[in-house]
């Protein structure tokens, strides 16, 4: 039995209606959001501290259970198997990598990527996008939602210099400024989300060095 069959068994044998877990069989799609979440923002700590190779495991696990979770309520549902998961996106990186699996030609990463976005545009012409701005998730965070959406417009030959985003307010000024410190990230090859918690924790680190010297002083 593969790693992969056993964890199935493992979480249809919790979602069993009559033996399973109380909590397990519980949980819907909506319960599961907060799960997902902090799984995903765990396995980034781990992924920062790649050292640490149990914890990188053990990380990767609760994402992969997740998704595995995910799948055998669907499947109990009658609806898709986690093979129909594994199938989708193992079709979809076919499709998507044509100068790997065809006979298109693409010796550098920005053709690779641009080629991806029109694959990616054509594939999404039967949904209701009409943009390549559609498959940026509305959720993310504002710093990675302000480099991703740049890095989809440059993809398509649309760079940010093309366009005047004026300030009539505060909040225009200062939003405009960290719009601007992205398009900065970006072009540095940088993920600005991740570089400004590195430098959010250094400032942390330092402010509570400083704390300690407070209270140093005030028991002197």
């Amino acid at each position: 039995m593969t790693g992969i069959e056993r964890l199935h068994e493992i979480t249809t044998r919790l979602r069993d209606p009559e033996t399973g877990c109380p909590w397990d069989r519980a949980q819907t799609l909506t319960t599961l959001k907060p799960c997902v979440l902090e799984e995903t923002y765990e396995l980034l700590a781990a992924m920062d501290k790649p050292e640490d190779r149990e914890n990188h495991i053990e990380e990767l696990g609760d994402v992969l259970l997740q998704v595995m979770f995910q799948a055998v309520m669907a499947e109990q549902e009658g609806r898709f198997t986690f093979d129909d998961v594994a199938n989708a996106v193992a079709d979809k990186l076919v499709r998507r990598h044509p100068h790997v699996f065809g006979d298109v030609d693409a010796k550098d990463t920005a053709t690779v990527m641009k080629n991806w976005e029109r694959i990616k545009q054509m594939e999404h012409r039967k949904e209701s996008r009409r943009s390549a701005l559609d498959g940026v998730p509305r959720a993310l965070p504002a710093l990675i939602k302000a480099q991703r959406t740049q890095e989809k417009a440059a993809r398509m030959g649309f760079e940010t210099d093309e366009v005047k985003l004026e300030s009539r307010t505060k909040e225009d000024e200062v939003g405009n400024l960290l719009f601007s410190a992205c398009k900065l990230a970006r072009r540095l090859k940088v993920d600005a989300e991740s570089v400004l918690n590195v430098t959010t924790e250094r400032f942390a680190q330092a402010f509570r060095k400083w704390e300690k010297r407070q209270k140093r002083a005030k028991k002197r």
